[in-house]
């Protein structure tokens, strides 16, 4: 995986060809969720050791959407370099997904990534009950169009759906250790999404300190991290389960995203009480 995509890798981070008329309207699985909905709206710094390199936004829109004939929840991932580091790696990315309000399940996913020089634009279709994606990207030729239609698993996740559907895990009787299997499909690619439960601590975060569920998601082998389990994801440890730290182990230096905003919650923030 390149360089260049780093900012946004631990979100969590997770499409336009259009399914007949006559797909199927029920869900494939039925998630229940009580963690998230309309509204909500998270926002991160981002450190690059000790630099304040980005901002990111993680936002669920105020409206339902219609996807391939199914109600979905739009969820945007934004990123932005700012400062200094704006000069030398400039970073405008949006990822955003369109989540089944049923299934948890992607039906589309976009991405527009702007890094310095470089231009991407992708959008996939996710065909469920015949476990297909049909992708459509464009670079910055407008004319260079690929397209494909690629074999997934059941129940496969985009990298922004795939937290969301995190966020509706009952954790409570969970084992520390124990793993949450899950499948994704990014860069025409399945992979393994499989986390790991590591328990429960308090976290420090610039909107206070949060009693939080920390996640381990396995990591494929890769020049830019430091091993498998180099990637950490702190969820909130309530009814809302939001991401409010990542941290990243990189071969040079560390990430953090460290979540300073939110509104619009379902639920009060477990914030831990004050020593």
């Amino acid at each position: 995986m390149k360089r260049r995509r780093w900012l946004l890798l631990p979100f969590p981070v997770l499409l336009s060809v259009g399914l007949t008329a006559f797909a199927p309207t029920e869900a494939p699985r039925t998630v229940r969720n009580e963690s998230f909905g309309r509204g909500e709206v998270v926002q991160y710094k981002v450190h690059y050791g000790l630099i304040n390199a980005a901002e990111a936004t993680i936002e669920v829109s105020n409206d339902i959407h219609r996807v391939n004939e199914r109600p979905c929840y739009r969820a945007t991932v934004t990123g932005r370099t700012n400062g200094s580091f704006d000069m030398f790696l400039k970073v405008r990315d949006t990822w955003r997904s369109y989540i089944d309000t049923a299934s948890i399940l992607p039906q589309r996913f976009y991405r527009n990534i702007e890094e310095n020089s470089y231009r991407k634009r992708e959008t996939i279709d996710f065909d469920h009950y015949r476990d297909m994606a049909a992708v459509e990207s464009h670079k910055k030729n407008k004319n260079d169009v690929k397209r494909g239609s690629y074999r997934v698993p059941d129940n496969v996740q985009d990298l922004v759906s795939g937290f969301y559907f995190l966020r509706t895990v009952d954790f409570s009787n969970r084992r520390v250790g124990e793993q949450i299997k899950v499948q994704g499909f990014f860069d025409d690619e399945v992979f393994d999404m499989t986390v790991t439960y590591k328990g429960r601590q308090n976290v420090e975060t610039k909107a206070g300190v949060v009693r939080a569920i920390r996640l381990v998601p396995r990591m494929p082998k890769n020049k830019l991290f430091r091993g498998e389990d180099a990637i950490s994801v702190y969820f909130s440890d309530d009814r809302n389960k939001i991401p409010v730290l990542f941290e990243a182990e990189m071969f040079v230096g560390s990430v953090k995203i460290d979540m300073y905003k939110y509104s619009g919650l379902k639920h009060r923030l477990a914030l831990a009480p004050r020593s």
